[in-house]
């Protein structure tokens, strides 16, 4: 079973060839496969540039994937409109994602840790990343 769920930004950084976060990966895997969000494979997607394309579908495929189903559905429509309560919006893909996390007791790797203040999510410590 998956510990991690991934975030676009932390799959799109080692498509890209980040040394950090491949290392990273590659020590997260010990705990088993990581996986990432169905949403999270369109956002992938959709930013895939030319030539990319068979590497990305190949590490997309090699995770485990959380489709959206009911639950998960309902989970970010409720961590939205307990959100909305305190003036804070929450975009539609990280309630989705921060739903998952919680429905499935996930550590959530990403480094956009502001989309995601729900603080019943756990987050996995990201390497800095050199310029």
């Amino acid at each position: 079973m998956s510990k991690f769920l991934l975030d676009s930004d932390v799959i799109i950084w080692h498509l890209r060839g980040r040394k950090e976060i491949t290392e990273m990966l590659r020590d997260i895997q010990r705990y088993g496969l990581p996986g990432c969000s169905a949403l999270t494979v369109l956002e992938v997607q959709l930013g895939v540039k030319k030539g990319e394309e068979e590497g990305t579908e190949r590490f997309l495929r090699s995770l485990k994937i959380f489709d959206v189903h009911i639950e998960i559905a309902m989970k970010a429509a409720q961590i939205i409109r307990e959100y909305k309560a305190k003036g804070v919006t929450l975009d539609l893909p990280d309630a989705i994602i921060a739903g998952t996390c919680l429905l499935y007791d996930l550590i959530l790797v990403t480094y956009n840790t502001k989309h995601y203040p729900v603080k019943e999510i756990k987050f996995h410590p990201l390497p800095s990343m050199s310029p």
